[in-house]
């Protein structure tokens, strides 16, 4: 996946805590050998990958309500351009320039097999955030992390800057884990691997519930692997 989880929050990134204990077993579903073989996998209904993020019901949080909505280009690529032309946000995501490139951007997601949905994070009915969630398992970052069967990852920025560095990006990456959890029965975990560099991010995920495991090299950055367990819900 491409550069993500530009400033979801502020603050520095507490002690480096590894917890590596369950992330080291990676089991090969015939989904995840396609995909590292020369071939995609089949799929005959693309919402069996990640399913539909924008039909998930709204939460309370801390910050208000919020929901996911699916990206519709005609409507929000304006608004999604313009936050990936802030500086902030292009320093991680790498997408500023003409509509046309955000536009490229969304493109491979939405004629894609589904793996991958973009969305547009609404708070007290005004979009405030760019959501993807995908399939870690069957993208190429498990390539690069002992990836487990069904393995759900999420990518964030916040929009506006405004909303910045008041603790929203931790409410909403613990809301939308939840919802990943809630919505994704087959999902054992939510994986984030935001840029080292960007330490209001990674103490925003901690924050939030994840935990560091690694780090990682990927091809367009050094990364935090990290992760939260569905099993460990109930301790947060």
């Amino acid at each position: 996946m491409h550069q993500a989880d530009a400033h979801p929050d502020a603050g520095a990134v507490p002690p480096d805590a590894t917890g590596t204990e369950d992330t080291l077993e990676l089991r090969l579903t015939e989904e995840l050998l396609a995909l590292l073989g020369d071939s995609p996998p089949t799929v005959t209904d693309a919402s069996a990958l990640v399913g539909d993020p924008g039909a998930w019901s709204p939460v309370t949080t801390p910050a208000g309500v919020f929901q996911l909505v699916a990206v519709e280009p005609t409507r929000d690529l304006g608004v999604i351009s313009r936050w990936m032309n802030d500086p902030a946000v292009a320093a991680f995501w790498e997408l500023s320039g003409p509509e046309k490139v955000t536009a490229a951007h969304l493109s491979r997601q939405l004629a894609g097999d589904g793996r991958s949905v973009p969305c547009l994070g609404i708070l007290d009915g005004r979009p405030m955030s760019y959501w993807e969630i995908y399939r870690a398992d069957l993208d190429p970052l498990a390539r690069h992390y002992p990836a487990r069967p069904h393995d759900l990852g999420v990518h964030l920025l916040i929009g506006g800057v405004g909303n910045r560095g008041r603790g929203i990006g931790t409410v909403l990456l613990s809301a939308v884990s939840d919802l990943v959890l809630d919505n994704r029965p087959l999902c054992g975990r939510v994986v984030a691997e935001p840029d080292l560099r960007n330490t209001p991010s990674v103490s925003a995920f901690l924050s939030a519930g994840f935990r560091f495991c690694a780090e990682v090299d990927l091809p367009d950055k050094r990364a935090a692997l990290m992760v939260r367990d569905r099993a460990h819900r109930d301790r947060l």
